[in-house]
C-alpha cells in the first residue's frame, strides 16, 4: 500500500489538506478508506466543506496510488484517459503498454507490469459511485398519490 501525504494528490489545495488533517485524515490511504462509500463522502463533506465530487476525485487518485509500480507513470496514463480504477480495469494490457512505449520510449514499463496493474485494478476497485435510488429518479413514482 502506498502511503503518500495529502499534498501528493493532484489538484488538492493547502486549505483542503488542512481541513482533512483536522478530521484525522493525513495520508492517501486514510483518505481512500474514508471516502470509499457515498455516505462517508457526504459525512466528510459536511465536516470539511469539501464537495463530495471533489472527495470522489481524490479517492480515485488515492486508489491509483495503491497499485504498486504505477505511480511513476500516472501523468502519462492520465493523458491516455486512465483516471480511475474502473477505466484501468477495462484496458487491454498489451495495447496500453504499446501506447506507453510510444510516448515514453526507454524506461517503459514491461508488459507483465502493465498486466499486473490491470489485474490489480480488477481486484481492488472499491470506490462506490453514487447511483440515485429508483424513487429519486422515477417521475411516475413521484406523481402517484399516497392513500
Amino acid at each position: 500500500m502506498a502511503m503518500k501525504t495529502l499534498e501528493y494528490l493532484r489538484g488538492i489545495t493547502a486549505e483542503e489538506c488542512t481541513r482533512l488533517r483536522d478530521r484525522g485524515i493525513r495520508h492517501s490511504n486514510q483518505l481512500l478508506h474514508a471516502c470509499t462509500l457515498h455516505f462517508d463522502r457526504d459525512r466528510i463533506s459536511r465536516k470539511t466543506g469539501i464537495s463530495t465530487e471533489r472527495l470522489l476525485y481524490f479517492a480515485h487518485e488515492c486508489a491509483l496510488l495503491e497499485i504498486s509500480g504505477m505511480e511513476r507513470f500516472l501523468p502519462v496514463l492520465r493523458r491516455f484517459g486512465v483516471t480511475d480504477l474502473k477505466i484501468l480495469k477495462k484496458q487491454d494490457p498489451a495495447d496500453l503498454q504499446a501506447r506507453l512505449q510510444e510516448v515514453i520510449g526507454v524506461g517503459t514499463p514491461t508488459l507483465p507490469m502493465v498486466q499486473y496493474w490491470v489485474s490489480q485494478a480488477r481486484t481492488c476497485d472499491m470506490i462506490e459511485e453514487y447511483e440515485p435510488a429508483a424513487s429519486e429518479t422515477s417521475p411516475s413514482l413521484l406523481s402517484q398519490k399516497v392513500r
